[in-house]
């Protein structure tokens, strides 16, 4: 089930999954794919701990230590995995579509 769920990874599942590559608690999550998408895709805390949750549930993250309310996560094989099969997806999808559109966009 998880691969179908999981199949193609919405802009925030994917920074929030290459976050997870280096263990961070939520508010680092969040700050990470910030930085990482160039301010483009901003994650709030609604959306993270709903991601986290069915990451955990899917085994594709776990939670490394609690200390009070603060918890650290970090990326499983299974979440390799799945980031790595949609990293290919992504390259895949620019590759088929350069001879198509890269003359349009050539200045």
């Amino acid at each position: 089930m998880a691969r179908e769920q999981f199949q193609n990874l919405t802009e925030p599942m994917y920074y929030v999954l290459i976050s997870l590559l280096n263990e961070k608690c939520g508010v680092d999550i969040m700050k990470n794919v910030l930085d990482i998408s160039n301010g483009r895709v901003k994650v709030g805390p609604g959306t993270l701990y709903v991601l986290l949750g069915k990451f955990e549930e899917e085994h594709m993250i776990i939670e490394t230590s609690r200390v009070g309310r603060k918890r650290m996560y970090k990326i499983t094989g299974k979440g390799k995995e799945i980031l790595e099969c949609e990293y290919k997806r992504l390259k895949t999808l620019v590759a088929e579509g350069r001879e198509f559109l890269e003359e349009r966009y050539e200045e």
